[in-house]
C-alpha cells in the first residue's frame, strides 16, 4: 500500500477535479484507519500539492452546511510529473 500522501496525488491523474469529500470518498476503504485520514490532513495535502505546482484550483463551491469547497485538478505537466515519481 502507498503512503496516503502518495495516494492522494494519485487519485488526481485521472485528469478530473476532485474536492477533499471526492478523495476521502474513494480512498476510504483502504485508508480511513491513518491519523492523517480527515478532512484538514488532506486539505493540507492538497494545498501543499498546489503550491509545489502539481495540482490547480479548478472551481469553488459551497456543501450543504454553506462551507466553501475547493475542487483541485492536476494540469498535464502535474500528472507526468505524480506518474514520474510514483508508480501505480
Amino acid at each position: 500500500m502507498k503512503p496516503l500522501n502518495y495516494a492522494i496525488l494519485k487519485h488526481f491523474t485521472n485528469g478530473k477535479e476532485s474536492c477533499v469529500e471526492d478523495v476521502m470518498a474513494a480512498l476510504k476503504d483502504q485508508y480511513s484507519t491513518f491519523k492523517a485520514f480527515n478532512k484538514a490532513d488532506i486539505l493540507n495535502a492538497l494545498m501543499t500539492a498546489e503550491a509545489n505546482g502539481l495540482l490547480e484550483e479548478a472551481r469553488f463551491d459551497l456543501d450543504d452546511a454553506g462551507e466553501v469547497r475547493v475542487y483541485f485538478r492536476a494540469h498535464e505537466e502535474g500528472m507526468a510529473t505524480i506518474n514520474k515519481y510514483i508508480k501505480d
